[in-house]
């Protein structure tokens, strides 16, 4: 503990350069181990000095400073000490906004279109916001930083933005962590801005498997308003071809088969590849079934001869959860609406017993 009193004296933004260089490594150091971060939680005031050195005017010093926050913020008890920590010297500033101005920096940071540091700007934002219990308060700190949800979606659907060639990717884990908020969501299917139809694009964004999953994920807790799904499933919206894109091959079908899919699905390319990555498949899967909720989205998802697309997706699966996802859908799909017995299949009562019953056999069914 006395070191880290001592080195706290370094990281003052005016203080010497190298005095701070070699204090942030000491800190970066402690940052990669569980006991390291424990002991840096316990004093507040240097994760504020961290806080400010974020945004100091030297790169190498702003770079470290951010990637020990990302360290810290990487736990669940760090990223709460993050929120939670305050200047103690205070200075007359909002005290709720100056209370968590690890959200406020960050953001200014991953706006500034100069930022050195903006995609650990964005890394530890997506941290922070993991905790569903944490996604109203982000909106509204958001919100007083001046920016609006809108600008952030500008920004990262505009890959040109930053001079400094950060990619911010990991605001799409950012959107899909936001997403769990009702909030959020009623935003991005605002019927009027157009903001869902402006991320649809990236679920087959091959430079970065974090900005397709993080995006996927967006759309996937978005499929949980069924109030929507007409919308979704909707030319003006279309989301279905964009969740089955990723999930299918370079298979031949007939022509008749072929006719009854829609068009982005029909005729690929030899070398047409699926998602690569296990969780983002099973994250499409999950928003399918989502999709199937009601009989009217059902019937349509049916006309749309999607069943294809998954029986060639279950022969070539390998990964038991995302087989599992793929068969859960299907199993909807082959059933006929006299056999399903409900408009809405989230009304069907299952016993406690069966619940559980079921759901051990999936576990099962994952493990063998």
């Amino acid at each position: 503990m006395d070191s880290l009193e001592e080195i706290q004296n370094f990281l003052d933004v005016d203080a010497r350069f190298d005095l701070k260089t070699a204090a942030l490594q000491y800190v970066l150091g402690l940052t990669g181990t569980e006991a390291g971060r424990f002991l840096l939680l316990q004093r507040p005031c240097l994760l504020s000095s961290l806080i400010s050195l974020a945004q100091d005017k030297s790169e190498s010093i702003a770079k470290d400073a951010c990637l020990a926050i990302v360290n810290i913020s990487a736990d669940e008890a760090g990223a709460r000490a993050l929120l939670s920590n305050h200047d103690s010297k205070g200075d007359g500033q909002d005290t709720d906004l100056y209370y968590s101005n690890v959200v406020v920096v960050m953001i200014k940071i991953i706006m500034d279109p100069d930022s050195s540091v903006a995609d650990p700007g964005c890394m530890i934002l997506s941290n922070l916001t993991r905790s569903s219990g944490s996604t109203e308060r982000m909106i509204e700190l958001i919100k007083k930083c001046g920016f609006t949800l809108d600008h952030i979606v500008s920004v990262f659907t505009n890959q040109q933005y930053n001079k400094k060639g950060a990619t911010l990717h990991y605001l799409g884990s950012v959107f899909s962590n936001l997403s769990q908020s009702a909030t959020f969501r009623s935003y991005l299917l605002d019927h009027e801005r157009c903001v869902i139809q402006r991320l649809l694009p990236y679920t087959e964004y091959l430079p970065s498997h974090v900005r397709r999953g993080g995006i996927v994920g967006t759309l996937r807790n978005c499929c949980f308003d069924i109030e929507n799904h007409d919308w979704l499933l909707s030319p003006e919206v279309d989301i279905l071809p964009h969740l089955l894109l990723p999930l299918a091959g370079p298979e031949e079908f007939t022509d008749d088969e072929m006719d009854k899919l829609p068009l982005e699905l029909q005729y690929l390319p030899e070398d047409k590849m699926r998602e690569p990555d296990p969780d983002i498949r099973k994250m499409l899967l999950e928003a399918l079934i989502q999709l199937c909720a009601k009989r009217s989205s059902r019937e349509l998802i049916r006309d749309k001869n999607i069943y294809l697309i998954l029986r060639e997706l279950h022969k070539w699966e390998t990964d038991r959860r995302v087989l599992l996802a793929c068969e859960n859908v299907i199993d909807i799909l082959i059933r006929t609406e006299d056999e399903i017995g409900e408009d809405n299949i989230r009304d069907i009562d299952v016993p406690r017993d069966l619940h559980e019953k079921f759901q051990k056999m999936d576990e099962d069914f994952i493990k063998d």
